[in-house]
């Protein structure tokens, strides 16, 4: 009987042991026995069939956790990574070779520009920047040696949107891979695969784990691609820990409830405020304000758990906000049962040149909150406070 992807977050679990355990073992070992000589040699044999021989190549834990991911995102298969950075870079690795171009929205993560911008040019690999919120020039940005196209929506930390079904009917009419990062959504969101995207990419380090214990990555699609993907990971080591891989597996049996409660005082932290004075911009996917609102109600089940904010004053009222923060913890990772509060111009995005931030949104006073489990109304009630006049 099919059973909804929340189902199986739950109830997707490897063999039970002799043991008879309900919660699933962690299989902390690096290497795997055989009955034999001959079956030593037909695990080697083949591959694909990706056979516990070491836990670098495959392991029970993480492929529990893979396989959770793969039926929540409606993915064929998988690959887990140490870290998501680990996942985009692998992508890039095992898709494109010299001679290539990869075109990517402008609006991305900071390591992931730094790999784009400094280390692909190394192998002869091109790139070029797409403004998210001009989709109607992407095509025209697209050459005859252009192997991907590379996004986040929503983007980090502007919350950009795109219309994934439009870019997927480019991406497919000109032999292109869609690949989305799709992070900030998690597959409860939003599922890019249904709606054309060929590669699914996550940072679990972040609403997937939901409690800022472990770094991890995955990314999913169809067999045939994640096939050469697998072996580059196999081979290159950037291999995610069983232990990760088991307090991602259990991670997920809550994202679904996690998700919605994240989303529902995201809202309504967001709607108050975008009345506040102190405030020029509220950037929240659900809000009717936001430049892409209609693309988000279309495309996303919620508007996620992340705000953000542009304070008047620039870097000295946003400096001055978080040092009145009296429980937002003031860090830069996000995704977390605890609600954050981030300067991205001065951390996550500090590589970037200003001119670089400014294009993507990125202001000296602009504030990233991740909305965490907490009451909703004591979240408002601190960044109120840290938003009135001292």
């Amino acid at each position: 009987m099919p059973r909804y992807p929340e189902t199986e977050a739950v109830r997707i679990q490897t063999p039970r042991t002799g043991e008879k355990e309900h919660a699933t073992p962690l299989f902390l070992t690096s290497s795997f026995v055989y009955d034999s000589a001959e079956d030593m040699v037909a695990a080697f044999a083949d591959e694909s069939l990706k056979l516990n021989i070491y836990s670098r190549f495959s392991n029970p834990t993480v492929d529990e956790f893979v396989q959770k991911v793969c039926v929540l995102e409606g993915a064929e298969d998988g690959i887990a990574t140490a870290t998501g950075m680990a996942a985009i870079f692998s992508t890039f690795m095992t898709f494109l070779s010299k001679g290539d171009h990869i075109l990517s929205a402008s609006a991305v993560f900071g390591s992931t520009h730094a790999i784009l911008t400094k280390y692909l040019p190394k192998w002869g690999i091109q790139h070029t920047y797409f403004s998210m919120t001009d989709p109607g020039s992407i095509e025209g940005l697209i050459r005859p040696e252009t192997k991907m196209l590379y996004l986040e929506t929503p983007s980090n930390p502007g919350l950009d949107i795109i219309d994934i079904a439009y870019l997927a009917g480019i991406c497919r009419a000109r032999g292109v891979l869609l690949v989305v990062d799709n992070c900030f959504a998690t597959p409860v969101v939003q599922r890019p695969i249904p709606l054309g995207a060929d590669i699914v990419i996550h940072s679990a380090t972040k609403f997937m784990d939901g409690q800022g214990r472990v770094l991890g990555g995955v990314v999913v699609g169809r067999k045939e691609l994640i096939e050469p993907l697998y072996l580059f990971v196999r081979n290159t080591g950037p291999s995610m820990s069983p232990f990760n891989a088991w307090v991602l597996s259990k991670s997920l049996e809550t994202l679904y409830i996690r998700m919605e409660r994240h989303a529902a005082s995201a809202l309504r932290i967001a709607t108050v405020l975008d009345e506040h004075p102190a405030i020029t911009r509220v950037r929240y996917p659900f809000l009717s304000s936001h430049p892409a609102y209609e693309v988000a109600i279309r495309q996303m089940k919620n508007g996620g758990g992340i705000v953000t904010c542009e304070l008047k004053g620039g870097i000295e009222a946003g400096k001055r906000f978080l040092n009145r923060l009296q429980m937002l913890s003031i860090t830069n990772n996000l995704g977390d049962s605890r609600s954050i509060a981030a300067h991205p111009a001065s951390t996550t995005h500090s590589k970037l040149t200003e001119e670089e931030r400014l294009a993507v949104g990125i202001t000296h006073g602009l504030i990233r909150i991740s909305v965490g489990l907490e009451h909703p109304e004591d979240i408002l009630a601190d960044i109120l406070q840290a938003l009135a006049v001292p």
